[in-house]
């Protein structure tokens, strides 16, 4: 009998499509994989600790670091829970801004997986495509909020700023020109043959699976679980948008590639949506513990408003107590869980990041497989690990 004997190579962390801090310990006979092991932790950055030396708002720019590609959804998973906590109202305008902007976020962080995706697998001209598309968004984030990757736009209460005179037609016309622009994606993609022999009956993993893993986002509905975090648990008025859950079949590449495709027109319809409906009014609460008051209130002499910024900058006295809070991201379910010891900066600092979960079920999806398969299903699942090693 022929002596069977595996070989133990390191893919990454410096292989291109490990995004170099990802080291994937794979044990192989032959080409295929029999065993598959992540091991994270070249990125750490300490993004809790940090939080838990800084006051409640001077916190939220590290959000944007965490998966920089969803800047926006990541403000706003924070924000909504350090608002849980003081039981604030956002008005109605702010959660509209806020989903417009969480939703442009999502079509630009999926723009650009699609781009780096395909490059992965060995095709170039689509990521012109998609980085074209991305880069309009990004226009428009840096006339909104004066950021472009990391706009730290959302504030407690609200948004840190109304839309700029103009901005309106701008973000019209893009959502107009979207569809033909996902229409050009897939007339490159959708039934070329050699995408379907890489994508096709790749890194599946089961709806079962999936759900045993912890698996959120585009990578579980494409196991063909209809989950998503903005109908289970509205947040933002989203209840009030119409919106469906794309889902795949069997839970492989191809089915996660084209979830993202048809999230990305859902996602520009609720733009639209929420452009043509955007309502009048203030866009920050005004509540004394997390804001200025307005010009023309009471608070004019110099004293007073000396007073009220020291509140607002050194910070509030919120309750003590626990809270969680999440979003659909780009990714999965995003949550915060905070905890108050009642001064000034949280307590506790403890995130969920998407990315974190979906990435400890890849040994799932590719054990069994070739190696060559392994690129095809990292890239398949969009970590970021500037959440991952957070």
């Amino acid at each position: 009998m022929a002596e069977t004997r595996l070989m133990t190579i390191n893919m990454g962390p410096q292989h291109p499509a490990t995004h170099g801090v990802l080291r994937l310990v794979l044990e192989l006979d032959g080409e295929i994989i029999v065993k598959a092991i992540p091991h994270i932790g070249h990125l750490h950055r300490g993004v809790e600790k940090l939080a838990e030396s800084k006051t409640y708002h001077q916190a939220i720019p590290l959000t944007d670091r965490l998966d920089y590609t969803n800047a926006m959804g990541n403000n706003l998973a924070y924000v909504l829970a350090v608002e849980k906590l003081l039981d604030i109202k956002v008005p109605k305008r702010a959660q509209y801004l806020r989903v417009m902007m969480a939703e442009l976020q999502r079509i630009a962080a999926h723009l650009i997986w699609l781009g780096t995706h395909v490059l992965d697998i060995g095709a170039t001209t689509p990521i012109f495509y998609t980085f074209r598309e991305r880069e309009d968004i990004l226009r428009i984030f840096e006339e909104v909020a004066g950021g472009r990757l990391t706009p730290t736009y959302l504030r407690i209460g609200g948004v840190s700023k109304d839309l700029p005179e103009g901005i309106e037609e701008k973000i019209k016309a893009f959502v107009q020109a979207f569809p033909d622009h996902v229409k050009e994606y897939e007339t490159l993609l959708t039934k070329n043959v050699i995408w379907l022999k890489r994508t096709k009956e790749v890194g599946i993993i089961s709806k079962e699976d999936a759900i045993n893993w912890g698996v959120t986002g585009p990578t579980l509905r494409g196991s063909g679980v209809k989950w998503d975090v903005r109908k289970a648990f509205p947040y933002s008025s989203y209840e009030e948008f119409e919106f469906d859950i794309p889902t795949g079949k069997i839970g492989d590449v191809y089915d996660r590639y084209y979830v993202r495709l048809r999230e990305m027109e859902w996602s520009n319809s609720i733009v639209e949506q929420a452009l043509e409906r955007l309502p009048k009014g203030p866009i920050i609460a005004n509540d004394p513990r997390i804001t200025l008051p307005p010009k023309d209130d009471v608070l004019q002499d110099i004293a007073s408003l000396i007073r009220q910024f020291k509140i607002v900058s050194e910070g509030f006295e919120p309750p003590k107590g626990e809270v969680y809070a999440s979003v659909e991201a780009s990714k999965g379910e995003l949550g915060f869980y905070i905890i108050s010891d009642g001064s000034n900066h949280p307590f506790r600092v403890r995130i969920r990041p998407p990315s974190f979960l979906n990435l400890s079920a890849l040994p799932k999806m590719i054990e069994g497989s070739l190696i060559a398969d392994v690129v095809s299903a990292i890239g398949s699942i969009d970590i970021v690990l500037g959440e991952i090693d957070r």
